[in-house]
């Protein structure tokens, strides 16, 4: 990562709330192939979430602790601060001396840049502040946010502005909370209603409207040089399974996520749009 910081940008997409299975499934069945054909092989790395619902989770992400891969390690890490003792800082972690990552891309003359989509980036209330206020700008409105049927289109729009409006010199880190997975998401489902409410299959069109418009967000990310990406989930819901609905709870599909990096190709590449975008591992 010490050779991604400084000469790519950055973009973290979290899709918050999405299950492992059905991010698993629907690229398996070429229902998201935006998405799919910037996965590492095709398909999502499986991992386990930092935490289980969004406040813990994207606090303990912008420590440096991205979800961890679903098998013993330990895992070396793509990001850290400077911490004695820590096992999972290796030679190509990006090692920052301060709090969190946010704040170190910024000492290394980063734009640091949040797009919000749940309530806590909303930046109404003390709460709702903590997490956008670690960046030098944020941004939420309600169209941004769960009740919106159209709120990734209208991210994405305020993420193009955002990288149009700077420098060609400014190196930016964009961080995007998707918030179209989260309940309420019936809306995404055709023939599905408010009495019907939320499913697993209306979870599953969710990530499919998302897909559809995802391709801008890495157009306009690549569009001034090579951009460093990833896209995983702060953590899963439950829909009934042994009883449980919804998260901030133990269960195997709220603690298992999809996860991938990879980056973009710049203007200059191969592909301007980034279709062939690398295998980041060998980078990082």
């Amino acid at each position: 990562m010490n050779e991604i910081v400084g000469s790519h940008d950055l973009l973290l997409v979290t899709l918050d709330t999405l299950r492992y299975d059905v991010a698993a499934e629907l690229a398996a069945a070429g229902r998201i192939p935006n998405l799919a054909r910037h996965l590492p092989g095709g398909h999502w790395e499986r991992r386990h979430a930092p935490g289980s619902f969004t406040y813990a989770s994207h606090q303990a992400i912008f420590a440096g602790f991205l979800p961890t891969p679903a098998t013993p390690g330990p895992h070396p890490r793509l990001f850290a601060a400077r911490f004695a003792g820590s096992e999972t800082t290796a030679d190509g972690t990006f090692v920052h001396d301060t709090p969190d990552l946010v704040a170190g891309l910024a000492k290394e003359g980063y734009r640091t840049a949040c797009v919000g989509g749940v309530g806590f980036f909303n930046g109404q209330g003390p709460l709702g502040s903590v997490l956008p206020g670690l960046f030098d700008e944020s941004h939420w409105e309600p169209a941004f946010g769960v009740a919106s049927p159209t709120s990734f289109a209208s991210q994405v729009t305020r993420a193009e502005e955002i990288v149009s409006a700077l420098p060609a010199e400014q190196r930016l880190f964009l961080f995007v909370n998707v918030s179209a997975l989260h309940q309420p998401n019936w809306f995404h489902l055709p023939g599905a209603t408010r009495e019907s409410g939320d499913t697993r299959a209306s979870h599953a069109a969710a990530l499919e409207y998302v897909d559809r418009h995802i391709g801008r967000l890495f157009a306009a990310m690549s569009s001034r040089r090579p951009c460093f990406a990833i896209v995983c989930s702060d953590h899963g819901t439950a829909y009934g399974e042994d009883g449980f609905t919804g998260h901030r709870l133990g269960h195997e599909v709220v603690w298992t996520v999809p996860y991938a990096h990879f980056v973009l190709d710049g203007p200059d590449g191969p592909d301007r749009d980034g279709r062939d975008g690398l295998d980041a591992e060998a980078h990082a």
